[in-house]
């Protein structure tokens, strides 16, 4: 069996607090979670002092690790430049935050890069993403943008041409990129694999077309009317969807990457019992294709 790959799974995804979140994961066998440092209790400017203490205490006592942070503010990513500084700044705030907690990966949604370098909002995204990833790297973290909008290719000249490797990554959520792009999954991470530091295992369905920019601008509360997601993308659990997970595994694997399957779950009536069957999942999938 592999024992490269690490499985995680995302505090918020059990619904049930910070506190209820980390118990669970480690009851479900998780090595390590990812939670949001971007509103509720754990939101970067709440965990100071005693109640940064607190969560160092439980993930110790809890044998987890923090394998991420997600620095997600919604909205539209860093696609608007009046609203970039602030942003910016909060976003290096959680840097800090990721330090206090021994972790290394920070991840979030940029917004959708055009496929031309010549639109506009190509070069307002770049710049912010520069900035970002110069940061990160002073402080030996990496700001690993969430796949998703844009195809793999897209992604990837945009990372090539910013050229800050150790600072700026990708966040690899195959379910995103089969849900909107449909793209090829293993042939994504080939592309992407040189800037992959954690990956979302996560599966769902694409149902029809969907054009990217529609999608985001609905998530964003700011969509065109009428516009329903579930009309064009489904969540599905682990193994249901549309994401090869033998062929993935084993294509990541050959990229080099040794790092967490975060279990991402963000629909469903029983998140535990999903959670749960998603590391029994992996757990099967990783020992089928690496024995």
């Amino acid at each position: 069996m592999l024992t490269g790959f690490k499985i995680g799974a995302m505090v918020e995804s059990f619904r049930c607090g910070l506190r209820g979140g980390l118990e669970s994961a480690a009851s479900l066998g998780a090595q390590g979670v990812q939670m949001y440092a971007t509103h509720g209790e754990t939101h970067f400017s709440k965990l100071r002092g005693a109640a940064l203490s607190d969560l160092r205490q439980m993930l110790s006592d809890l044998n987890l690790e923090m394998a991420a942070l997600c620095g997600d503010f919604g909205g539209h990513g860093f696609q608007h430049a009046d609203e970039n500084p602030a942003r910016i700044d909060n976003s290096k705030h959680v840097v800090d935050l990721a330090l206090e907690l021994n972790c290394r990966v920070i991840t979030t949604h940029i917004g959708v890069v055009p496929s031309s370098s010549t639109h506009p909002r190509y070069a307002i995204m770049a710049r912010a993403c520069e900035n970002l990833g110069a940061y990160a790297a002073q402080h030996g973290v990496t700001f690993a943008i969430e796949t998703g909008p844009e195809p793999a290719t897209v992604l990837r000249t945009f990372l090539d041409d910013i050229g800050i490797p150790q600072g700026l990554g990708v966040n690899f959520d195959p379910a995103n990129l089969v849900m909107v792009c449909r793209e090829n999954i293993p042939e994504a991470v080939k592309i992407l694999g040189r800037y992959i530091v954690h990956t979302h295992a996560k599966d769902g369905l694409n149902l029809k077309p969907v054009d990217a920019e529609s999608l985001y601008e609905s998530f964003a509360g700011t969509g065109p009317v009428g516009f329903r997601a579930d009309d064009y993308i489904r969540e599905t659990p682990l193994g249901t969807g549309q994401v090869p997970f033998p062929a993935y595994l084993k294509t990541l694997c050959e990229t080099g990457f040794q790092g967490y399957l975060t279990i991402e779950r963000e629909v469903g009536d029983n998140p535990r019992k999903d959670i749960a069957d998603a590391v029994h999942f992996l757990k099967h999938q990783i020992s089928l294709s690496f024995v």
